[in-house]
């Protein structure tokens, strides 16, 4: 399938970047003016600015609750921008959308981010607010059944290291994982994927891009040989939590998503893999006003409930 007409559009009028070096902190301006003022979100019971005391450090959540309740499944969210963009503003909306559709009350991570923050500050933030809110389940609500963990694009590869250092760990209380387009491989040699080429360029993430963007968490420290920042290259996927990923037809990251999907099932996990056709990298933060989109949500919510 084509690339979605409403997608093309708007990829179509975006601005290039500007010549030189990437300039983290205009990138993440550029980012949060896009953001909606608050009465234009999707309306829940409460949203909550918080912070997580944690053995890390004191990190910054935004905790939803969709509707007024005695329990709750909970989800830890952790945001995509290639492990140095995105923030609990820029990703509102989709928290909002999973707290809606599921259910779940939604713990959206604050974690530090490169290259103020070396590796692996973000991941150990996501890692340790998830067992923290098993440890303040009672002040949560949480109903000790559902612990979902759940992430986009950079924080979807945050989704698969932090499943594989509770296995590690021993701590067995995450029930489901949810990649959206995860980026779980940073060795970017474009031979090996064949998404990379075949949607290196035009979609709005570029093959030539992937390399930069991430360079500055790579250069923070994160080796793309280890398998906590190339979650695929973890050589023993048995015992995870059951897992939906979710790739989109054009993105160039596409193929490493569901090979790692394919990989968890040879493993013996319950792994359910999607491919959101006319899509690209991005849709579920960008363009899951789109209808056929949107469902995105309502998947989530259905794996969640199994």
């Amino acid at each position: 399938m084509t690339l979605h007409p409403e997608i093309a559009e708007v990829l179509g009028n975006l601005p290039e970047l500007p010549p030189g070096p990437l300039d983290p902190g205009a990138l993440r301006a550029a980012e949060e003016a896009q953001v909606p003022p608050v009465e234009e979100r999707l309306p829940l019971h409460s949203v909550e600015d918080a912070t997580a005391h944690t053995p890390t450090g004191d990190v910054p959540v935004r905790i939803y609750t969709p509707v007024e309740a005695d329990s709750y499944g909970l989800l830890v969210y952790f945001h995509g921008g290639a492990f140095f963009l995105g923030s609990l503003e820029t990703h509102d909306s989709v928290a909002r959308s999973l707290a809606k559709e599921t259910g779940c009350k939604v713990v959206s991570v604050g974690y530090r981010r490169a290259p103020e923050a070396a590796f692996p500050a973000g991941l150990q933030d996501c890692y340790a607010v998830v067992r923290g809110a098993v440890e303040n389940g009672e002040r949560l609500h949480w109903d000790g059944r559902t612990l979902a963990i759940a992430g986009d694009s950079s924080g979807g590869g945050f989704v698969a290291a932090v499943a594989a250092m509770a296995s590690d760990d021993g701590f067995d209380r995450i029930t489901h994982q949810v990649l959206f387009y995860p980026s779980l491989d940073l060795d970017f040699d474009v031979d090996r994927y064949p998404s990379l080429r075949e949607n290196a360029e035009g979609y709005g993430l570029e093959t030539a891009g992937l390399k930069p963007f991430n360079a500055f968490y790579v250069d923070s420290g994160a080796d793309p040989d280890d398998p906590l920042v190339s979650p695929i290259k973890r050589a023993d996927l048995t015992g995870l939590p059951p897992a939906l990923i979710v790739t989109a037809e054009h993105d160039p990251l596409r193929d490493e998503g569901e090979r790692y999907g394919q990989r968890l099932a040879d493993a013996g996990v319950d792994a359910r893999v999607t491919r959101y056709a006319g899509a690209n990298h991005g849709f579920v933060v960008n363009f899951s006003w789109i209808p056929e989109y949107a469902r995105v949500f309502r998947e989530t919510a259905e794996f969640l409930g199994r």
